[in-house]
């Protein structure tokens, strides 16, 4: 028994990635279905969508807001966790709707012919603010009378634990078995893709003294993910996380950067 995600599309017509949204989706549905008239296509959000601000029911307003157009358009959006992200809305269960779905770590995507691979995470350099900001926030609340229920996996929050990348060697072996990949979509990149500079984690490590080897370990783990499918007939792989646009052609593998909000379609 398989226990990875499979999403197939047999309806679409076109294939995009998406950099980070950041919680606009609005914005992200205005540009696919008004300004580019995109139908028949599958977006793929490169992580840090923005799920866990808010309460559930924000999200669940976004997709009533927004079904109508989508339906029109025959267009779904599927999300991939990012480190701006809670893990638990990316469960299979928790954000499945028909045109809107926060999908697992190891889903498999087919649509208009590609098969992709999607795995999330990554780390925050900014995690000691979000941490201290959250403490904050929570002592007003206390101040007067109010409190969040820690107990809820999807109470708001501005940081999550465990949000760095895994490589599950296991379940790839199982999703190579019976799939033959040619794309992959992560957050952040193998070590040796852009951004490569450290200069803008300098000041966040001075307050975080760990930071520097997660983020180091958030890279090894891509790595690993790239060599163990290396046997793959990759074509592209797609990321978001730092927020600039960039692209080289390694090893016969086309790396994508993305920046906010930026589309990029999938040809062969």
């Amino acid at each position: 028994m398989n226990n990875y995600h499979t999403y197939s599309f047999p309806d679409s017509k076109c294939l995009v990635i998406c950099g980070d949204i950041h919680g606009d989706f609005n914005l992200l549905v205005n540009k696919i279905c008004a300004q580019y008239q995109l139908r028949d296509t599958v977006v793929i959000v490169a992580g840090d969508c923005g799920f866990g601000f808010e309460r559930k029911g924000a999200y669940d307003n976004m997709v009533r807001r927004n079904c109508k157009r989508m339906n029109n358009a025959n267009n779904w959006i599927l999300f991939i966790r990012g480190n701006h992200d809670n893990p638990a809305y990316f469960d299979g269960r928790t954000f499945v709707h028909k045109r809107f779905m926060a999908i697992p770590d190891y889903s498999i995507v087919k649509a208009n012919g590609h098969t992709v691979l999607c795995v999330g995470g990554a780390i925050s350099v900014d995690r000691s603010y979000r941490i201290e900001a959250w403490e904050q926030n929570q002592k007003k609340l206390r101040k007067f009378g109010h409190d969040n229920d820690n107990t809820d996996l999807l109470t708001p929050n501005y940081y999550w634990s465990n949000e760095a990348p895994t490589f599950d060697k296991d379940t790839l072996t199982k999703v190579l078995i019976d799939n033959a990949i040619d794309t992959v979509v992560t957050h952040t990149a193998p070590s040796f893709c852009e951004l490569q500079s450290k200069s803008g984690l300098k000041s966040w490590a001075e307050r975080d003294s760990i930071l520097l080897y997660d983020v180091q370990q958030e890279r090894t783990s891509m790595d690993a993910l790239y060599n163990a499918l290396k046997g793959q007939l990759i074509t592209h792989w797609c990321y978001g996380h730092f927020h600039q646009s960039w692209h080289s052609t390694i090893e016969g593998v086309l790396f994508k950067m993305l920046d906010i909000m930026e589309l990029y379609e999938i040809r062969w």
